[in-house]
């Protein structure tokens, strides 16, 4: 899978695709049918299939900490889409300069011009543009006119219920991690890069391992048993995700 990181890495060998864009936070089986379908389509039509994802998500730059607890980071999400088969992920930075940028714009200067979008699948509630100006309707007519179909996601249920990031947020935060997986299609993790802490675990005899989650706040909070890969293995482990130690210091959110 080819991972093109912000618009101006795109060149010819990128024009014509069958696209779609979202946060796909989690990839889960909602996502994971949707890539399905994407891919049927591309090999009927002879186009790679492309993911257009934003870093950092469009509701945290507007909403801050406040923003939804993410599910995966961008590794992480780069790891399952190239398992499902997906062809390349575009991932676009999404700061206030991109926002600005006029639905219009959005559609003929990349759409049209930089990605020769073929086949475009997104939500029917899917905004976009300075304002959330664009909307599928946008899409639709844009299509109707630069030459490109565009098909809204169906939503995927499972016994009824619509499979979702913010229903696995859910059960995670109601420590129902049998749903969380149910829904997601794979184990609930979290990776990142060991870093020192004040070794406060090593005092009381349990020496830690501390990730730093930076904008991926964790859904998940208390001690939890786990596993953590080591040399080709899985070694039982302890999870706790927490904001403030037992002495009351302040420090950024770990796992």
């Amino acid at each position: 899978m080819k991972f093109i990181r912000g618009i101006h890495n795109l060149n010819a060998q990128h024009h014509g695709c069958v696209l779609t864009i979202g946060n796909f936070d989690g990839v889960h089986r909602g996502h994971q049918a949707l890539m399905g379908r994407l891919l049927e389509e591309g090999r009927k039509r002879n186009l790679p299939v492309m993911v257009m994802v934003f870093e950092p998500q469009p509701l945290e730059l507007f909403a801050g900490e406040s923003a939804p607890a993410r599910l995966t980071r961008l590794r992480e999400k780069l790891k399952y889409l190239a398992e499902i088969g997906v062809d390349s992920v575009l991932c676009v930075r999404f700061d206030h300069r991109f926002a600005a940028l006029s639905a219009q714009s959005f559609i003929s200067e990349l759409l049209v011009n930089k990605l020769g979008v073929n086949y475009l699948a997104v939500g029917d509630d899917f905004r976009f543009g300075a304002g959330r100006q664009g909307d599928f309707l946008l899409l639709q007519k844009a299509g109707a006119q630069y030459g490109f179909d565009v098909v809204s996601t169906e939503t995927f249920c499972d016994g009824g219920k619509r499979i979702s990031s913010t229903a696995v947020r859910q059960a995670l935060a109601e420590d129902n991690l049998a749903l969380a997986q149910s829904l997601l299609g794979h184990p609930f993790s979290i990776s990142g890069r060991v870093v020192h802490g004040d070794a406060l675990g090593r005092t009381l005899g349990f020496p830690t391992a501390n990730l730093p989650l930076r904008r991926c706040v964790s859904p998940v909070k208390g001690r939890l048993c786990g596993g953590s890969p080591w040399a080709g293995a899985t070694t039982p482990a302890w999870r706790c995700q927490y904001r403030h130690p037992p002495d009351g210091k302040r420090f950024a959110p770990t796992a």
